[in-house]
């Protein structure tokens, strides 16, 4: 029996001329097309039936790589995936009420 896998793809690519934006858009959409998912700006991640499937994205990753910039994969079980912790700040009630605050001058 084939073992879950999810593929994470890193990157960071200049988006200074309409050349890097056009070539950063058309990464993005690749990852999209080819089943992956925005976790984080510029982080992406695809679950995967075992080894075989993650090498078959890999290389589609590495075919579509934009000309410049950084990119990074990595792999990682599903048992591992399911041991993420997702940490989300939370305002204090003070920093609530100032904002409000704030609005009404």
């Amino acid at each position: 029996m084939a073992k879950f896998m999810w593929i994470f793809v890193l990157f960071d690519l200049p988006t200074k001329t309409k050349k890097e934006k056009r070539s950063y858009i058309e990464f993005r959409r690749f990852l999209l097309k080819d089943g992956f998912i925005m976790m984080q700006f510029s982080v992406y991640s695809r679950i995967c039936k075992g080894d075989d499937s993650v090498d078959t994205h890999k290389k589609r990753v590495k075919a579509h790589l934009p000309s410049k910039g950084h990119v990074r994969m990595l792999s990682i079980t599903d048992l591992q995936y399911s041991k993420m912790e997702t940490l989300v700040g939370i305002k204090k009630e003070e920093e609530k009420l100032e904002k409000k605050q704030l609005l009404l001058f």
